[in-house]
């Protein structure tokens, strides 16, 4: 992609996905704040000058700002270190009612930990929707690659054969091929099969395998020697329960693949090709929601998982920066001193920015190579 052909199309949908995103993160924290009876006096969704706001009746200033990439809650009190001698004056039981870091440990790190997890939670409500309203993706009873030296290279079956029956039992998808084909191992099966328009009859002989039953047992199975055809998917919509469950699961896996990843760039396994800041960001939103609203949903719980992951990492400025000097003060019994944060703050920044500058580095690599 022409890095001056990066239209308004691109930003306009960029902003959408990360505006959505920003505001459920920080709505996280909000809610829980609130709920802990915490004052809010921002919520801001960008930084930088107000360009609209508004106040509201428990005098919250919610603004829309100039700089478009990101956003912040700020609470009463945040700033302020329980029991610090240099706190600037002494609050009144009212302002104690309603400061920040008057609440527990429990409470504030709560709040903290409130808005990664609103993320996470919004990528399996996305999911979950997609899995109900569009359904799951099902690969069809089809031949998508055929092994060499399998039973259906003996049998003559192609890719893109589309297999209709087995022995008369009409078959969809290509679960119910690998369940029959399974459970017949050195058994002749008539399959019924469509290829290019014409229907006609293949005699396959599944060969013997032998497959893992149980932790301590075997059994031998039918393998046919197919994989499924990647063009010749169907979805398949699930009751209301199921998507939700299926939604956890797509977000815990999801989160485990990043971390994966991650782990094997720290390892050195993996490169740092596959990083990307905001002008990739905004290529690939742009690009994936040209596919439809079901790819832009799914590419928006995906970028919502790696959101929530980010801000759990112990970075200062981060979520996870808080939380680890939290859990230091859970263990000391007393929190870290203001001069400590402060300086750990202004290392979490630079590391932070030095973040940033590399990954749009590499955006601007991408751009122009893509060229």
């Amino acid at each position: 992609m022409n890095f001056l052909n990066f239209t308004w199309y691109y930003i306009v949908i960029f902003l959408i996905v990360l505006t959505v995103l920003v505001f459920v993160h920080e709505m996280g924290h909000f809610w829980v704040a609130r709920r802990n009876r915490v004052r809010v006096e921002v919520f801001s969704i960008g930084f930088g000058p107000e360009i609209y706001g508004w106040t509201d009746r428990l005098g919250t200033r919610w603004k829309i700002s100039a700089i478009p990439l990101g956003g912040y809650v700020k609470m009463f009190g945040e700033n302020a270190v329980p029991g610090d001698a240099e706190e600037e004056r002494p609050l009144t039981p009212e302002e104690r009612a309603v400061s920040f870091h008057e609440k527990s440990l429990g409470q504030r790190s709560a709040i903290v930990a409130a808005g990664p997890i609103a993320n996470f939670l919004l990528a399996i409500v996305l999911f979950a929707g997609l899995f109900a309203f569009v359904g799951k993706p099902a690969p069809l009873a089809a031949v998508g690659a055929v092994q060499p030296e399998s039973a259906a290279a003996e049998a003559g079956l192609q890719p893109g054969d589309r297999i209709l029956s087995i022995n008369g039992e009409a078959i969809t998808w290509f679960e119910d091929l690998r369940r029959i084909v399974s459970a017949n191992p050195s058994v002749r099966l008539e399959l019924t099969v469509r290829r290019n328009g014409a229907e006609m009859l293949v005699l396959a002989t599944p060969k013997r395998y032998m497959g893992e039953e149980g932790p301590d047992e075997a059994r031998e199975i039918g393998r046919l020697g197919v994989s499924p055809d990647p063009e010749q998917v169907e979805y398949e919509r699930v009751g209301p329960l199921t998507a939700v469950w299926m939604g956890v699961e797509r977000t815990a896996n999801m989160t485990m693949q990043i971390l994966a990843y991650l782990g094997q760039i720290i390892g050195g396994s993996r490169t740092t090709d596959e990083l990307g800041g905001p002008l990739r960001i905004a290529q690939l939103s742009g690009n994936i929601c040209q596919g439809g609203l079901a790819d832009c949903i799914f590419f928006m719980a995906a970028l919502s998982i790696n959101l929530g992951l980010i801000n759990l990492f112990p970075v200062p400025m981060l979520d996870g920066g808080h939380l680890a000097f939290y859990a230091v003060e859970g263990v000391l019994g007393r929190p870290l001193s203001r001069r400590v944060q402060e300086y750990s703050l202004r290392f979490g920044l630079t590391l932070v920015l030095l973040l940033m500058i590399f990954v749009t580095w590499k955006d601007l690599g991408h751009l122009f190579l893509d060229n």
